[in-house]
């Protein structure tokens, strides 16, 4: 049996608590004015929109877990919830059947693929949604960016609980846990600047072709031979 970590209670604490921060002074500063010169309370507005940012938190954070449990399903390896600690602190874990590695990339890796396509989408889509009133698009793309950034800072350090999806994925392909950690932080560091220079075309093939070769590497021949 092999262990794929949820975003870890405490990690993703944090994540929502920065990104919560940083998206109520964008939409207080984008929102305040016009409703004032409104005549409205521009307090219950904002209100309403770090609602909205936290609903985009979480719903990113539920795309990214249910991409892991979505491909458990998808593979027949029977996912179930299990405690784990980091130090004193207990987490939660989906655990699952035994896989061969290149299917544990997959499943491990499901859930930067997921956030990778959102953060492409809209930066596609929409890309200068800075200086638009999106607090919901704003959350999701925060929790995306700062999940991956997390992961990749654990990853680069080699620290966590085993059953982190940035070793998982190493493991499994027979690369060091920096290579992946390199490999998450990348992209979502070229986003950033994309979300701050939408203008800019460079970050923005370069971030795709990263996301493309992170994907590929599921193609990687393992040592093991459970293929």
């Amino acid at each position: 049996m092999r262990l794929l970590p949820c975003n870890l209670g405490a990690a993703a604490a944090l994540v929502l608590t920065v990104a919560i921060s940083a998206g109520a002074q964008e939409i207080s500063s984008s929102s305040s004015q016009p409703n004032e010169q409104q005549g409205v309370d521009p307090n219950e507005h904002q209100g309403v929109d770090r609602v909205k940012f936290v609903t985009g938190a979480a719903v990113a954070f539920l795309e990214h877990e249910g991409d892991h449990v979505l491909f458990d399903v998808i593979f027949d390896a029977h996912p179930y919830l299990k405690s784990i600690r980091f130090g004193a602190i207990p987490f939660f874990a989906v655990a699952h059947d035994l896989l061969s590695p290149r299917r544990e990339f997959i499943v491990s890796s499901a859930g930067f693929w997921t956030q990778e396509a959102t953060s492409e989408w809209l930066l596609s889509r929409r890309p200068d949604f800075r200086h638009e009133h999106a607090p919901f698009e704003t959350g999701a793309f925060a929790f995306d960016i700062l999940t991956s950034v997390g992961y990749a800072a654990v990853a680069m350090v080699r620290a966590g609980p085993v059953e982190r999806d940035t070793r998982s994925m190493a493991v499994a392909i027979g690369v060091d846990e920096r290579v992946i950690g390199a490999l998450v932080l990348t992209p979502a560091l070229l986003d950033a600047y994309r979300y701050f220079s939408p203008e800019t075309r460079w970050a923005a093939w370069t971030s795709r072709l990263v996301k493309l070769g992170s994907a590929a590497l599921v193609l990687k021949q393992t040592s093991s031979p459970r293929q």
